[in-house]
């Protein structure tokens, strides 16, 4: 038996195809995206005028964080929304890397302006060293804001515990690893926020009982390595999926238990599951198929293993092919937990 030729890619999105169903893991994130921009933006302009009243160099570090991630929600505002745009026939597998895209103009932002201006801002507080007064605006200002950030963190978190727990994952290791860059974009953001809050607050508590600058200086400084840390994670995790990231184990071997359960294969030999999207793979398989039909007997067969594939919502799209004997056979791993894309 020779390989089938490669399905079709339809010559126009199809309405009521899975691909195109917004789902609730996705009307979630984007709640957890707009949920972040309103807090954001209160904060930023909060934290601006704080900054120009006090003069405090870490409050300056804060209102530019804030802005910086004002402006990286409307990235991910558009990474929510062009990677759900529904495929066509020059795009049969969709926009999802899109949101991959937008992602990483967002975290490329948070590294330039959220960490590169902290950063540089400190130390040229510790070089002209400038002395803050009106401290109960910033703390005022703090607390809001701390307020506002626990308020999108603890949306950010429920999303995330809700989808760690359906994987099976701890919380961090499914933040990390997820296929969504916008829930990963908005939780760690908002961690980031808080942390800097609380390094905001005690260096301006030890410039206002010590009366040294450096302290808040140095505040600023380390608001900026968090923030630089932070981006760093999300542009390399944004790297990997545009790169093309493979589906974990246990999506793989939930994919090849269904292959295996179809009655026209007889067994697996090779299976390739890659993200093309928030949620959505693409599928490479090569499948022994049950019994010995004729050429085009056997790409219609092929064809319609396809199409029953890419009914599941997950699967962007999937080309099969048939095994050479000589192939060895795949089976599903012992351990594996359920599929969580």
């Amino acid at each position: 038996m020779t390989s089938s030729p490669r399905a079709q890619p339809p010559t126009q999105p199809v309405a009521d195809s899975p691909r195109v169903v917004k789902t609730d893991e996705h009307a979630e994130s984007a709640l957890t995206v707009v949920v972040a921009f309103g807090a954001n933006l209160l904060i930023a302009v909060a934290k601006s005028a704080a900054a120009v009243l006090t003069g405090s160099a870490s409050m300056v570090a804060e209102a530019v964080h804030s802005w910086a991630d004002t402006g990286n929600e409307v990235f991910l505002l558009l990474a929510n929304k062009r990677s759900r745009k529904p495929a066509d026939h020059d795009h049969p597998l969709g926009f999802g890397r899109e949101a991959y895209v937008w992602s990483m103009f967002a975290a490329l932002g948070l590294f330039a302006v959220g960490a590169g201006v902290s950063i540089t801002h400190g130390i040229q507080e510790l070089v002209h060293p400038e002395p803050a007064d009106d401290f109960g605006i910033a703390y005022a200002v703090l607390g809001v804001a701390f307020v506002l950030e626990g308020v999108s963190f603890l949306q950010a978190n429920r999303q995330a515990r809700k989808e760690a727990k359906k994987a099976e994952r701890d919380l961090l290791q499914h933040v990390l690893v997820t296929s969504d860059p916008t829930l990963r974009a908005v939780f760690a953001e908002d961690a980031a926020a808080l942390m800097g809050l609380v390094v905001a607050f005690v260096g301006i508590l030890l410039h206002q009982v010590t009366g040294s600058p450096v302290p808040d200086a140095i505040g600023s400084i380390v608001v900026g390595l968090i923030l630089g840390v932070i981006s760093w994670i999300l542009i390399d995790r944004n790297r990997r999926f545009l790169v093309g990231e493979p589906a974990g184990v246990a999506t793989r071997d939930a994919v090849l238990r269904e292959l295996l359960a179809d009655p026209e294969v007889d067994r697996v030999t090779y299976l390739r599951l890659e993200f093309v999207g928030p949620r959505s793979l693409y599928l490479v398989a090569s499948v022994d198929l049950v019994g010995d039909d004729d050429e085009h007997v056997v790409a219609e067969r092929i064809d319609a293993l396809e199409r029953r594939a890419t009914a599941a919502a997950v699967i962007a799209g999937a080309v099969i092919s048939v095994s050479p004997a000589s192939e060895p056979s795949l089976v599903p791993s012992v351990s594996s937990g359920p599929a969580a894309p």
